[in-house]
């Protein structure tokens, strides 16, 4: 068995960041390692590199106590503790497979480090990579660079997280299983160790298997939940033809089947973000090496990319042309919570209104910053939401951030110039705008036809 209970995580973007934060919170001496030395900069002074609620709470608290400590050299910390995290990124390659060049980078430093240990340490990948890949290529680097043995001289899992961006934390610390793919029963006995001290008397169910098996569970997870948003947004276009049509109802019927449950059932704008559009694309193109046909996978990618095109039409036919307009889009992030705009369809729906030639001003809370990087000077990021909305000629709420609720008619009127609002994430109250003059359109609910 390992004998330091001490821990090293490589790779500092949300997943490991937020594991490094929960696992020293429990008292584990966690060392942190990131390529990126203005993160690594950030962590070592408390303050978090993303936004996600809890975290810069938790590393404030783990620096000062010392169990959370930066490191400039990842050999360091692998001397100095029994488990190593992989968290690195696995980006998409042009044909939509998973660019493994971090992973496989990583296993090649701690294969050298292995190298020079006395003791034995287990090896943990995080990153998602493609089933096959830890018992194959991963475990040949590591191997190779350390001049060991797996099985007598370390261990390996793959052990997927499940943690959502906005929540990350509250998933980690309580989740609702843990998954470890183990080469060997003595490599998922020692993982169990490390989370049986993170979880105490509330360790969640424990799914032991092989890593090829886990590597595809986590692809299959994502896969799942990402189809049940699309499915929902699929219903939600036939209750925009239905006078009465509300996807919501039918979402609560649908959801409260056991067999399906009420959870991912939320129609609007789609998914995106750092995991569902890259996970999905890298299984799509598992299945076609294969030669099989992803047929639910491709559905669900395109439902996803027509809501978008669907707000960008419904925009078009309101306003007559979108040449020329001003239009306001609330929200940037993927989703709220967070200020992760990577794949964000809030941000596909401004790139395209831009490209048609409208004035475009964007307010998100949190992912301003981010945001800026992308459109680099094509739309106003706007300081507040009545910048934001300041002579309008529509408002688009694409990301449901609750103080986006707070909308009435009579703070638009003030600040807009028009009267089209679409609702994008089904967060404002219809009863507020009947008679108020705007015309609000809502995803999923009744769309009154101008012989569209």
């Amino acid at each position: 068995m390992v004998k330091a209970r001490a821990v090293t995580v490589i790779g500092l973007g949300y997943v490991g960041v937020v594991t490094a934060a929960c696992l020293s919170s429990r008292g584990i001496t966690t060392y942190c390692y990131d390529i990126d030395k203005e993160k690594l900069s950030k962590i070592r002074n408390g303050e978090a590199p993303i936004y996600e609620p809890g975290l810069e709470d938790l590393l404030r608290a783990t620096v000062t106590n010392k169990t959370l400590r930066t490191i400039d050299d990842p050999s360091e910390g692998i001397a100095n503790s029994g488990y190593t995290f992989i968290t690195v990124g696995t980006p998409s390659l042009s044909d939509g497979s998973a660019d493994l060049s971090q992973v496989f980078e990583a296993a090649e430093n701690v294969g050298e480090c292995l190298g020079k240990l006395d003791g034995r340490h287990l090896v943990v990948l995080r990153s998602t990579v493609p089933p096959g890949t830890t018992i194959g290529p991963f475990l040949k680097r590591l191997e190779e660079a350390s001049g060991r043995k797996c099985g007598p001289d370390f261990g390996l899992c793959f052990n997927p997280e499940f943690l959502r961006e906005g929540s990350a934390v509250e998933d980690t610390l309580n989740p609702d299983r843990i998954v470890i793919g183990c080469i060997d029963q003595q490599s998922g006995e020692e993982l169990l160790s490390l989370y049986r001290v993170l979880h105490g008397e509330h360790l969640p169910p424990v799914i032991m298997t092989t890593p090829t098996n886990a590597e595809l569970i986590k692809y299959a997870n994502n896969a799942f939940l990402a189809m049940k948003i699309s499915f929902i947004n699929m219903i939600s276009r036939l209750c925009e033809k239905l006078p009465g049509g509300d996807v919501d109802e039918v979402a609560a019927g649908i959801g409260a089947d056991k067999r399906i449950g009420p959870h991912f059932l939320k129609a609007g704008l789609g998914w995106g973000g750092s995991c569902f559009p890259k996970d999905l694309r890298a299984l799509r193109r598992i299945f076609l090496d294969l030669g099989l046909k992803p047929h639910l996978i491709d559905a669900t990618i395109e439902i996803n990319d027509e809501q978008v095109e669907w707000v960008y039409r419904l925009l078009e036919h309101e306003l007559s042309t979108i040449r020329g307009k001003r239009i306001a889009i609330l929200g940037a992030a993927f989703k709220e919570f967070t200020d992760d705009v990577r794949e964000s369809q809030a941000v596909k729906l401004a790139n395209m209104l831009i490209s048609s030639g409208a004035s475009v001003s964007i307010f998100d809370p949190a992912a301003a910053h981010n945001v800026s990087k992308i459109v680099e000077g094509r739309a106003t990021i706007a300081a507040t939401i009545d910048e934001c909305i300041k002579d309008a000629d529509a408002v688009v709420v694409a990301t449901p951030w609750p103080i986006f609720r707070s909308l009435t008619p009579d703070k638009l009127r003030e600040k807009m110039r028009g009267k089209i609002i679409i609702d994008a994430r089904r967060i404002l109250d219809p009863r507020l705008f009947e008679s108020s003059g705007f015309r609000l359109l809502i995803l999923g609910s009744y769309i009154e036809s101008r012989s569209m």
